[in-house]
């Protein structure tokens, strides 16, 4: 079968700080290079797109030496952290920007959906926009027209429809660009993590449309998301990208294993959550550590459902007074889907860190209702409301084992998923039943 989508020796080489090599010496240079047919001097100084190491090179290679096929009709999974390179890819893909050395070759029409708004003019109305992205595509008039109706209501825009743009909000806005891109029948379908914005009823619909899209029309679909749960759910086959290069190509299940086995890796790399990179916020107070006690306060390896346990949480404050202090952890499972989060402030608990240095924050957990398994852990510290720290990986994992959290001595079967659940049973027969309702 002839791929649809055929990538070679694809890279992409960017320079941090500004446009241009900075200096006119170096811009002539690269000029009398390329004239004579000769490589750019400056690639050769480049380095792997590794946002947390230092470097003294101004250039990093986005995207180095990819490598790839997409047959028609296969829906293609791409995986990777922040800052691994997919939206670059994305947007040579869709011809946003130029590859700076490799071929592409497409065969048919792309449509996407990379951004929020992508293509979409913010003074035009929702149905002006539609046949602009149509006429974009390639599309009639009257191809974009007996689709109209079809886009409009998959969407449920239908009484904005006829709005500025610049008045949707996000999620209308997503709403509208994913119909259309979509429904005017690009042989090739590109969508960024985009979805996200959307509601968990959109997602749905979107990813049962990319799936009818596929399997019916024979369109070939690339997705990117950060929900491994939504990729093995749709996919058949993805790569994982890592710092700008191709690490793992192959059946969509065992991508998502390699992945998230890559990050189990790095977590257990690292023995002080302060050296980890990939971080967001003010600072004002960070994560440090983890690790989880039992109730007098030792420190366990072995974490049973149904025990008592308390999360501890060491952080640092790097200046005085600081009050109102919140701190959030999730839970995600081994396919990344997120099974619950708490923030101190929904129980109305706030911290006051009065000194400088470090600090632990504990949570008790009463009879754990984690499934036997793998739990990632994520967390984030706000002060006065403001983001002051977030590391966008997760901080560690812990593995529960099945206890007796029943207290019947019966550990159950392997029919789990990831929370337990117990209650009160009861029983009424149907003759009970009629003759409550006959008195």
């Amino acid at each position: 079968m002839e791929p649809i989508i055929r990538i070679e020796n694809l890279s992409k080489l960017y320079r941090l700080g500004t446009i241009g090599t900075g200096t006119l010496s170096n811009d002539l240079k690269r000029w009398w290079y390329l004239s004579r047919g000769k490589e750019d001097p400056f690639q050769q100084v480049g380095v792997s797109n590794n946002r947390s190491m230092k470097s003294d090179s101004d250039y990093v290679w986005a995207l180095k030496d990819i490598n790839f096929e997409v047959n028609k009709g296969e829906i293609l999974g791409i995986i990777g952290k922040n800052g691994a390179g997919k939206s670059t890819l994305l947007k040579i893909l869709s011809k946003v920007t130029g590859p700076t050395t490799g071929k592409i070759e497409f065969n048919g029409r792309i449509g996407s959906l990379l951004e929020v708004g992508t293509g979409f003019h913010p003074e035009l109305t929702g149905r002006e926009n539609i046949f602009l992205n149509g006429a974009i595509l390639g599309m009639t008039r009257h191809e974009i027209r007996s689709k109209l109706d079809e886009i409009v209501d998959f969407s449920g825009c239908e009484r904005y429809i006829d709005t500025p743009v610049k008045r949707y909000s996000s999620g209308m806005t997503v709403r509208l660009g994913f119909a259309v891109a979509a429904h005017l029948e690009p042989e090739i379908l590109i969508v960024d993590e985009v979805l996200a914005v959307g509601d968990a009823e959109f997602q749905k619909k979107a990813i049962g449309k990319m799936k009818d899209v596929s399997h019916s029309d024979g369109r070939t679909v690339l997705f990117v998301s950060h929900n491994m749960a939504a990729v093995k759910n749709l996919c058949d086959r993805g790569i994982v990208l890592k710092d700008g290069t191709t690490c793992f190509n192959g059946q969509i299940e065992e991508c998502v294993e390699y992945y998230l086995s890559e990050n189990l890796r790095q977590i257990d790399g690292v023995q002080d959550i302060e050296e980890m990179k990939n971080r967001k916020g003010t600072g004002k107070v960070i994560l440090s550590d983890f690790w989880v006690e039992n109730l007098q306060g030792k420190r366990i390896e072995n974490i049973l459902s149904g025990d008592d346990v308390k999360l501890a949480f060491k952080v640092k404050s790097t200046i005085p007074h600081l009050k109102k202090v919140v701190l959030g952890f999730s839970f995600r499972n081994t396919q990344g889907a997120n099974i619950g989060n708490i923030h101190s402030s929904f129980q109305n608990v706030f911290f006051e860190l009065a000194e400088p240095g470090y600090h632990v924050v504990r949570f008790t957990f009463r009879d754990l209702n984690l499934a036997p398994g793998r739990f990632l852990i994520d967390a984030a510290l706000f002060v006065n409301g403001e983001l002051s720290d977030w590391v966008t990986d997760s901080i560690a994992y812990i593995d529960v084992q099945m206890g007796d959290y029943y207290q019947t001595g019966s550990k159950g079967d392997e029919s789990w998923g990831d929370i337990l659940f117990k209650g009160e049973w009861s029983l009424d027969s149907v003759n009970a039943i009629a003759q409550k309702q006959d008195n």
